[in-house]
């Protein structure tokens, strides 16, 4: 899914400190008030608090926290799904219709009940927008024109939908977990409709949810407060109010923790956790999440479109250095597109630092003295750092970097409009099976600028219409078995070919205070709950 990622570090460090400053008075102890959870994380990633538009890490963290969804899945096993607002689901016999029955006496933070109306008025409104996350729902066949006959209210606790084919029901189930399928109360969304936008321009700063936070306010690249719902029907929150500070520095991140102005930081790197260990009044926790670091390669460009020169770029990337140097603890060495724990995921990883082969096949591309190209890239550790060292290294085989750094919003507006040469930056699974990252790796149904799916693929201008017949028909596979071999056979040609260079699966370091526990660190980036943080 989901994606993310110079100034001084002095003047950066003052900024991250002065950023700091709270909607509140911080006790003279600066220690935070006992009733408020406050974190530093970079967010300035966020682009819209919509769950039918948020399409970042930053962002569907916070909608996971303020939405429910109809499913969800058991953090501990993800294999085993439970229900969230569904009480029981099924499928007909023509594996195409599914019945949703609602649990009763749900409400909205408005007061509003939970209703199938509801239901239907999420569904239709995310289809009939189509904003960024919008194909998870239309790959079922879902579209503005026939949303509305194939997702009905039987009654005011019963939905059916009807898909195209008749996909894996799994497949169907795990979409149901991802941040566009969160359910909204139509009535307050309606109320604040402007020329037919289904309310987008004002949920962009609003909430309209059932979950066990109301959005308070949020500030671009500044912070978004959360409050508490005592009402949740899941039981009331172990805390008052989460504030999340848009910190973009680490080292800003761990002098905050360490002074007890902060009670978490969320993107330390591998010097400031180093460092912290030795603080008995900090811990460290740790997941192995499903988010991949990769590079894009952008096939307008002339040079990046040749084989020769895609596959060189994967022999110019020092692995290990990245990894030692940069971001050990926090990521780890990972070469193809399904994370480790997925079905199919291939652990293979054929490529290592080696310039000599990288300057043979530029040579047979006919760039044997080398050339120049730009990366965007965030402009925060470790992704810039990333950059850098990949500017040094590219640059033994004559090919000449230049870097435009910018903030998470500008390069991921710019990369989906794919008007980059190369990307870097993280793409997480929007849910837990193997063709949400398959679909935007390994599928480009349309290569047009106009195209209604804008997977990966297609932001990096790949027209593949074979990797993509093959890949689609996987999702049609009931038997488990020959749809992973089915995944490891695509990832060893994605590997070989792709304008992909994949490079890490995130390892998310969480570090905290003493006595600040429960934080909730899920296998992906929207399930990190807060709810049940508590402070002794």
């Amino acid at each position: 899914m989901i994606e993310t990622f110079h100034f001084g570090r002095r003047a950066a460090l003052l900024a991250g400190v002065a950023a700091i400053a709270f909607a509140y008075v911080v006790p003279a102890s600066a220690q935070t008030p006992k009733d408020t959870v406050v974190m530093a994380k970079q967010i300035d990633d966020i682009i819209s608090m919509d769950p039918g538009e948020s399409f970042e890490f930053s962002g569907s963290e916070a909608v996971t926290n303020i939405y429910d969804r109809l499913i969800r899945f058991d953090l501990a096993d993800v294999s085993k799904l439970y229900g969230s607002l569904a009480e029981s689901w099924s499928v007909g016999a023509d594996g195409k219709t599914y019945t949703i029955k609602l649990k009763p006496g749900i409400k909205f933070h408005s007061g509003n009940p939970v209703t199938s109306e509801d239901v239907v008025y999420s569904f239709t409104r995310a289809v009939t927008l189509n904003k960024s996350p919008g194909f998870i729902l239309t790959q079922f066949g879902f579209n503005k024109d026939n949303v509305k006959d194939r997702i009905k209210a039987v009654d005011a606790t019963t939905v059916t939908m009807t898909v195209e084919k008749p996909f894996a029901p799994t497949f169907f189930y795990y979409c149901l977990t991802s941040t566009v399928a969160s359910i909204l109360d139509s009535k307050l969304v309606k109320a604040n409709e402007k020329d037919g936008d289904f309310g987008n321009a004002w949920l962009k700063t609003n909430s309209a949810g059932s979950g066990p936070y109301k959005l308070v306010s949020w500030k671009a690249s500044e912070s978004y407060t959360l409050q508490a719902n005592d009402a949740w029907f899941r039981g009331k929150p172990a805390n008052k109010r989460v504030v999340v500070r848009h910190v973009s520095e680490p080292a800003s991140q761990r002098l905050l923790l360490e002074k007890g102005d902060v009670d978490f930081a969320r993107n330390l790197t591998k010097d400031q956790l180093e460092a912290i260990r030795k603080n008995d009044a900090v811990q460290v926790m740790q997941g192995r999440k499903g988010s991949i670091l990769y590079l894009g390669l952008n096939q307008k460009n002339a040079n990046l479109k040749k084989p020769e020169v895609r596959e060189a770029l994967k022999w110019l990337t020092d692995y290990d250095a990245l990894e030692a140097n940069i971001v050990r603890g926090t990521y780890v060495q990972h070469q193809a597109f399904l994370p480790v724990g997925f079905l199919g995921a291939l652990s293979d990883r054929p490529y290592k630092y080696d310039v000599a082969k990288a300057k043979a096949l530029l040579a047979k591309a006919g760039l044997a003295d080398g050339f120049s190209v730009t990366m965007d890239t965030r402009n925060n550790s470790p992704i810039i750092d990333i950059a850098q060292a990949l500017q040094a290294q590219w640059g033994k085989a004559g090919v000449k970097l230049e870097i435009i750094p910018g903030d998470g919003r500008q390069t991921l507006t710019k990369y989906r409009a794919r008007n980059h040469d190369i990307y870097i930056g993280a793409w997480g699974p929007d849910y837990q099976d193997p063709h949400t990252n398959a679909e935007t790796f390994a599928i480009n149904e349309n290569n047009a600028e106009d195209a209604k799916s804008k997977t990966l693929a297609w932001r990096n201008a790949w027209d593949i219409p074979e990797m993509t017949k093959k890949t689609s028909a996987l999702v049609l596979e009931k038997d488990a078995k020959k749809r992973e071999a089915g995944y490891l056979e695509i990832q060893k040609e994605h590997q070989k070919t792709s304008p992909f260079v994949i490079m890490f699966q995130q390892v998310e370091v969480v570090a905290h205070r003493k006595g600040v526990e429960g934080f909730i660190l899920g296998p992906s980036f929207d399930n990190n709950f807060y709810y049940n943080i508590a402070k002794k």
